[in-house]
């Protein structure tokens, strides 16, 4: 196979592939090699029939097609080689006449990934972002804790906004019934937001054991549209009332939630721990402010194939949350009242930010040469293991061995983004 360079524009490039009689002619052997099983020819046992007989039968170019398939699939990655070219798209084929015992050519036409310069990465001017952690921001902290290690307790009086109400319900419509709109001992904190609006202000104020009426209006956009913009009644029983009991936040409490003694410990110890974190969100955002103003100094081609591709992963990585949840993507943009295209045209300008992002700084791996030892994926992994709580090798064998080089690559970007934010200029 010989392949031969014809144009480039853009990003778009066009070869040819040129094969002689004696390869077509071995492909075609090969491939009659192969199928000869399946011929059943007068004379002569299944898979012994001479392959001039099956041509003469089922015509000169019954091997014709898998023998030119073979022969592009083996030697398409040969040629890309060859010709020194990063392709990011499936490639367009235009294919001479072939005839029994001469050569043929392909000519491929195939998006390549673009040729540019990072600019003005080194030096970027951004603004400090501030890490301060308040007493207040502790107090916060401990104040959630203690909210965590709440209980719920009955209580002997009306319902008043944020109780739990333990209830049943049955919604009608005029005189009938709907479907859905029942439970029993439906568990509803009062001021949550959960049912339809109106419907749990006008459960405050009942007590145990009351039947309460509660008179609704469905909105009018609705997911139900039997329901949507009507009247309705929920006729309700209250079962229980309860409320959150938050404990006193003192010693006592700190020693049967931490490993400190006293208020005072537990303070300084959440003060340390908020500290570090604001510290690191502060780093993160000021990194995020350096790659944004490369974005827009770099005005590089993107090409289409890629922010296509990052589409269909960010869809995928969509169905796969809704999944969990117990819904999938078609139903969901179905809901939505949207349709597929229409869906993808709303993330696609997020998709073109995230390729060109990515195409940026993987750029800049390249401009500064940057490696990755064994050392630090070996140690990367083990930091992912602990996370997951997993055994080094248990997770090498779930993320499998061909993903090791994407970790490689994902810790090159890393120092990249790590690079820029070192050598940036912060006020």
């Amino acid at each position: 196979m010989k392949s031969t360079f014809i144009s480039k524009e853009k990003n778009e490039v066009k070869f040819k592939m040129e094969f002689t009689a004696e390869e077509f002619e071995d492909a075609i052997v090969k491939v009659y090699q192969k199928q000869k099983d399946n011929f059943q020819i007068d004379g002569f046992r299944k898979g012994k029939a001479p392959r001039s007989l099956i041509e003469k039968r089922y015509g000169e170019t019954i091997f014709f097609d898998d023998a030119i398939n073979n022969l592009f699939s083996l030697n398409y990655p040969l040629a890309m080689d060859e010709l020194d070219l990063n392709v990011i798209d499936y490639p367009k084929t235009e294919m001479s006449q072939t005839k029994k015992g001469e050569g043929f050519d392909i000519t491929v036409t195939v998006e390549v990934y673009p040729e540019f310069e990072v600019k003005d990465y080194k030096g970027v001017e951004i603004e400090r972002v501030p890490a301060e952690v308040s007493d207040e921001d502790v107090d916060k902290e401990i104040a959630n804790m203690a909210d965590r290690n709440s209980r719920m307790v009955e209580v002997d009086r009306p319902a008043q906004d944020g109780d739990t109400v333990l209830i049943d319900y049955a919604g009608f419509v005029g005189d009938d019934q709907f479907e859905g709109g029942t439970a029993e001992r439906y568990p509803l904190k009062l001021g949550s937001g959960t049912f339809i609006p109106g419907f749990e202000e006008q459960l405050i104020g009942a007590s145990k054991d009351d039947d309460v009426e509660v008179k609704v209006t469905f909105p009018e956009e609705y997911h139900s549209e039997e329901l949507a913009g009507k009247e309705a009644i929920f006729k309700c029983k209250v079962h229980e009332i309860k409320e959150k009991e938050v404990p006193a936040i003192d010693d006592d409490f700190v020693k049967d939630v931490s490993e400190f003694d006293t208020l005072d410990e537990l303070k300084a110890s959440k003060k340390e721990e908020l500290q570090k974190a604001a510290e690191a969100r502060a780093e993160d955002q000021m990194k995020n402010s350096v790659i944004e103003k490369i974005f827009e100094a770099n005005d590089i081609d993107v090409p289409n194939a890629m922010v296509e591709e990052e589409i269909n992963s960010s869809l995928q990585q969509f169905d796969q949350q809704l999944r969990v949840q117990g819904m999938d993507l078609n139903t969901y943009i179905q809901y939505m009242g949207e349709d597929m295209e229409s869906f993808r045209e709303n993330i696609r300008e997020d998709a073109f930010k995230k390729t060109k992002t990515r195409m940026l700084v993987a750029k800049i791996v390249d401009q500064e040469e940057f490696e990755v030892s064994e050392d630090e994926i070996k140690e990367y992994l083990e930091d992912m293991a602990k996370q997951y709580g997993m055994e080094v090798d248990k997770l090498v064998e779930a993320i499998g061995p061909q993903n090791i080089e994407t970790v490689s690559g994902d810790l090159k970007m890393r120092k990249a983004i790590d690079f820029v934010y070192d050598n940036a200029v912060i006020k």
